[in-house]
């Protein structure tokens, strides 16, 4: 009975041995095991065989969400802790409340469990002190408008802190910014003017581009009416070139037929005289009258007879002949000085009347 029992006790030792030191871990997680209190191996991921009441898992300090949780497995995936809203003072002296986001990523379990604490305690306690400093280098609107370099250099600042720790800062994101109430209403109303700006430079800008395009539209059109005008005025004068072309050459062609006609049909010299005078009768019709001048030299012939003429009193003596000219054609000009010569001749030759003198009266002496 005796042995029994002890055989008992010891199947339930061995029992409990196996159960207490098979131990699975799984994927991307690890298990910082110790031995007799003392530091020994990081069990990876699988199955993994310990001595019962000589090894012993170590447990770590993990937050989710806002609890603290003890967790013999330490996970090796990127994490994220989120940190509720912090008061910081700006450089122009403005409160504001800012929340921020951590993702990080535990690199070294070993340094993790034994060079601080607790692990998530002194992350969020460091985040928050270093966001209060980077945010007190900058100005209201420096926090507004720069996120990513607060970004930066919050990461920056956080890695080079943790890296002891075994752990890796890999993104710090501004998750809120919340200025004063007073601050939002001076926002609202400097952005309102801002777009009322943009509005009225837009609408300017549009205004200058319309009124530029009008006066290159006008300039255009001003240059398309002046080059039709042009070339208006370009076929007016060559269509009154052609015509003044054809009249000239009408008139020529005239001109050769009266000459040849006349020519041809050898009119003698009192019907070219009878058609000067023609001429000249229906040149003195109307108001307008132009004055055809005469050949010079029958000109000068007729008054030189007409001079020798009168200039004799009453004798009667032949007629001077008129100076000959070349033998040659006479002209219509010619011929009517001739008539005119010897109609004054045939004058001056009549018989004077008798004239009787009379006595002046007698005087009173």
């Amino acid at each position: 009975m005796g042995l029994t029992i002890v055989l008992l006790f010891a199947a339930a030792a061995v029992a409990f041995g196996l159960i207490t030191g098979v131990r699975i871990v799984p994927q991307a997680k690890v298990m910082v095991v110790e031995r007799l209190g003392k530091f020994h191996h990081v069990a990876s991921s699988g199955l993994n065989i310990l001595i019962p009441f000589m090894d012993s898992p170590r447990a770590m300090e993990m937050r989710s969400g806002t609890r603290i949780v003890r967790n013999t497995l330490v996970d090796l995936r990127e994490q994220v802790m989120g940190f509720e809203t912090v008061q910081v003072i700006t450089h122009d002296n403005v409160n504001m409340e800012v929340g921020s986001v951590i993702y990080y990523q535990i690199v070294d379990p070993g340094r993790a469990l034994y060079q601080v604490e607790n692990l998530a305690l002194a992350i969020e306690q460091l985040t928050m002190t270093n966001l209060r400093n980077v945010m007190g280098g900058l100005t209201l609107d420096q926090t507004l408008t720069s996120r990513e370099t607060v970004n930066t250099k919050l990461r920056m600042v956080l890695d080079e802190a943790t890296e002891k720790w075994g752990v890796k800062v890999t993104r710090v994101e501004l998750r809120e910014i919340e200025p004063p109430q007073a601050i939002k209403a001076a926002m609202a109303k400097q952005m309102t003017a801002e777009r009322e700006r943009r509005a009225e430079v837009t609408k300017a800008e549009g205004d200058k581009s319309a009124a530029i395009l009008q006066a290159e539209g006008e300039k255009i059109s001003r240059i398309l009416r002046a080059e039709a005008e042009r070339d208006a005025e370009v076929a007016r004068a060559e269509g009154h070139k052609r015509a003044v072309m054809l009249e000239a050459e009408g008139k020529a062609e005239a001109t050769r037929l009266t000459f040849e006609a006349i020519h041809t049909g050898r009119a003698t010299p009192e019907v070219l005289a009878l058609r000067y005078l023609e001429t000249l009768q229906e040149l003195g019709k109307g108001e307008n009258k132009m004055f055809v001048p005469y050949e010079a030299t029958a000109a000068m012939g007729t008054l030189s007879m007409l001079k020798d003429v009168f200039g004799r009193e009453g004798t009667a003596s032949p007629a001077p002949e008129a100076p000959r000219l070349p033998a040659r054609n006479p002209s219509a000009a010619a011929l009517s000085a001739q008539a005119i010569a010897r109609n004054a001749a045939a004058t001056a030759t009549a018989p004077m009347p008798a004239t009787r003198r009379v006595q002046p009266p007698p005087s009173d002496e």
